[in-house]
């Protein structure tokens, strides 16, 4: 009994496998001369004679499969693959669309279909597809290596792009801040940055309280906080009293991450319960430690005289934070948005960030700034020694008094 294709199939492939090209191709022929719309066939000869470098034959084959089954995508990568070769860009992207019109989602097809147009100077229609993919793959580190090299060449081609349309849009923008000397354009600014694509627009992500409608602002304005410069010409009494609890190698300080076993733990794996970020605190959820105070009186009697946050069994909570050398507090987000975090930098070796949303800052001894910590932050100490801060909870500054009561009763 003659052989039936299914079987000359399954044989096409084990003389492939085994390294026995031309026996392959031979039975593909014969499969195709029996069932001349055989897909599978007309694919495999397709990719046989692409690998044995005839391009033309291999485009003849995988054109007459993809018309055998229109709907499968695997058969237009190859086709795209075979016009790659063939020098064909054009084409080759008309492939991908094709597959692209099958599974809009499909990762190859957009990774290459990104490369294509790269390779014709299409450069920011290429971007536009590289930004899509990397904002849909958040971890790349899961991913297959050459798809992860791919995305990481298309960052590069994203930068480039975001500082082409920047650069298109900074005479312009020029002439107009020129006509606005005395405007506040931080948000304009920032703006203009989203839409060139060289900044991110962070959203408020409280854990716990979300007040509507509050500006989602990174870093406050500090006229905002008329206080500041009072706290500020008290940072050396505060650095006094912080060096006193090293000194004495006080054991009030206690790690600021500490989870319950029931409790997921999340980004603080490497945090959870450790020393690397520690905290003493002098408020805590709303209660005033007492002997804390009276062991740190110049810093108690500076807090005690800002308009601290205050909501029962919630809020304030004054603290000393201390991030040890070479540790990182990865991105996080705060409970609510209706306080700000105050930070007054005490303790500031080099090598020391921080980021809110799109902006990064480095801390200065002695100059205090506010910030909504809803908005993704994280904070880093790169040197050999100790950063420290003192962080206090104060309203956010853009609630009424009428709002501030109703948050007191509803926490």
């Amino acid at each position: 009994m003659a052989a039936g294709p299914q079987d000359m199939l399954a044989r096409a492939s084990e003389a492939r496998r085994q390294g026995r090209p031309d026996e392959a191709a031979r039975l593909l022929e014969a499969v195709i001369a029996a069932q001349p719309e055989n897909p599978v066939a007309l694919n495999s000869l397709g990719l046989a004679r692409l690998g044995a470098g005839d391009l033309r034959g291999a485009i003849e084959m995988l054109e007459r499969a993809a018309a055998a089954d229109p709907r499968a995508p695997p058969i237009l990568l190859n086709l795209a693959e075979a016009w790659q070769k063939a020098g064909d860009a054009l084409r080759e992207i008309e492939a991908l669309d094709r597959a692209l019109a099958v599974d809009a989602y499909l990762l190859p097809a957009l990774l290459r279909k990104a490369q294509a147009l790269e390779r014709l100077g299409r450069l920011p229609e290429s971007a536009e597809i590289y930004r899509a993919l990397i904002a849909a793959t958040p971890n790349p580190d899961r991913l297959p290596d050459p798809i992860r090299q791919a995305l990481g060449h298309g960052r590069e081609v994203v930068r480039q792009d975001s500082e082409r349309r920047a650069g298109a849009m900074a005479s312009p923008l020029a002439r107009v801040y020129a006509a606005h000397p005395d405007a506040d354009l931080a948000r304009a600014r920032a703006y203009a940055e989203h839409r060139a694509g060289l900044r991110k627009v962070y959203q408020q992500q409280p854990t716990d309280g979300h007040f509507p409608y509050l500006p989602a602002i990174e870093f406050f304005d500090r006229r905002l906080f008329p206080w500041f410069e009072a706290l500020e010409a008290r940072t050396d009494e505060i650095v006094r009293d912080l060096v006193s609890l090293w000194d004495e190698g006080d054991s009030g300080f206690r790690p600021y991450v500490a989870f319950d076993p029931t409790q997921p733990v999340n980004q603080w794996v490497e945090l959870n319960h450790s020393p690397r970020w520690s905290a003493w605190f002098l408020w805590k959820d709303g209660v005033r430690q007492d002997a804390a105070c009276a062991r740190c009186r110049a810093t108690a009697a500076a807090v005690e005289a800002v308009p601290l946050l205050d909501v029962p069994g919630k809020a304030p909570t004054v603290m000393f934070s201390i991030l040890e050398p070479h540790t990182r507090i990865p991105p996080h987000t705060g409970s609510s948005n209706a306080r700000s975090t105050v930070h007054l930098p005490l303790v500031i070796p080099e090598g020391c960030g921080f980021r809110v949303g799109a902006e990064t800052r480095e801390w200065k001894v002695g100059e205090a700034w506010a910030f909504d910590d809803t908005i993704e932050h994280e904070a880093w100490n790169e040197s050999d020694r100790p950063r420290a801060i003192l962080i206090l909870d104060v309203w956010n500054p853009l609630l009424t008094d009428a709002e501030r009561d109703v948050v007191r009763v509803v926490g």
